[in-house]
């Protein structure tokens, strides 16, 4: 919840910090009093679900960040077309085709195994990953950064390792995220119960998808800084997207 994670934020001196839900902006105004009210730049954006065309395969995630003014209404209106037109058994989407259009001011995050790119690459479709690759540097140019994460889940150092070469040959940065869930590792029991409830399954339930893991908890600076020691550029470029977004929301007016 917002309260907990600015006052954990606060102790820890970090300078900003991106809140995204899933698939809306709907925490966005008391994330940004709260983060205000701590001293903290609020980083305004959208955990998303996205598909290609009519591609029936899992929706892929990514990350899209509001830069600015522009930014932030391109992603409102991303949002609001995902509830109009893009859901699917009541969760929103948003077509690839759309964002092509919209993409102005909005810094975007490959989502890492769960983004297109990380997709194909996990899968061996090498061609593929840079060819979805090439799509969003020319959607985004210098606004797409390849996402990095070590949580302790399946295949994540494999894929790590192919996106970083991937970054090499195309010239494109890599940001670590954390995808928290939780502040302190021991509420991971909690999360999964809350998971089991929303998904309708039990917690016993040996068919349920797992996809978090106890690691996902808020990490501090220090302990960021000693996971990613191997890829410094991935924690300097977590600075260099916070400078960049710069989003002024006036509260109390719309």
């Amino acid at each position: 919840r917002v309260k907990p994670l600015m006052q954990a934020l606060a102790e820890d001196d970090m300078p900003a910090v991106a809140l995204t839900d899933q698939g809306n902006m709907f925490a966005m105004v008391k994330f940004i009093r709260a983060a205000q009210g701590v001293g903290i730049k609020p980083l305004i954006g959208v955990d998303a679900l996205i598909r290609h065309g009519d591609d029936q395969e899992a929706p892929f995630q990514m990350v899209l960040l509001a830069q600015d003014k522009a930014g932030y209404l391109n992603l409102s209106e991303l949002i609001s077309r995902s509830y109009l037109e893009g859901q699917h058994r009541g969760v929103p989407i948003i077509q690839a085709e759309w964002i092509e259009q919209k993409a102005e001011g909005i810094i975007a995050l490959s989502g890492g195994r769960q983004g297109d790119v990380g997709r194909a690459l996990l899968s061996g479709q090498t061609d593929l990953a840079k060819q979805r690759l090439k799509t969003w540097m020319s959607c985004f140019q210098d606004r797409f950064y390849i996402e990095l994460q070590r949580t302790g889940r399946e295949n994540e150092e494999a894929y790590i390792a192919e996106s970083v070469e991937l970054a090499i040959e195309f010239d494109i940065p890599v940001v670590a995220t954390n995808d928290v869930r939780f502040i302190k590792s021991e509420e991971f029991e909690a999360h999964e119960a809350r998971v089991c409830i929303h998904d309708g399954r039990t917690l016993d339930d040996p068919r349920r998808p797992k996809n978090y893991s106890q690691q996902q908890y808020l990490r501090t600076s220090e302990e960021m800084a000693q996971l990613f020691a191997d890829i410094p550029e991935a924690l300097a470029n977590t600075v260099e997207i916070a400078k960049r977004c710069n989003l002024e929301i006036e509260l109390g007016k719309s």
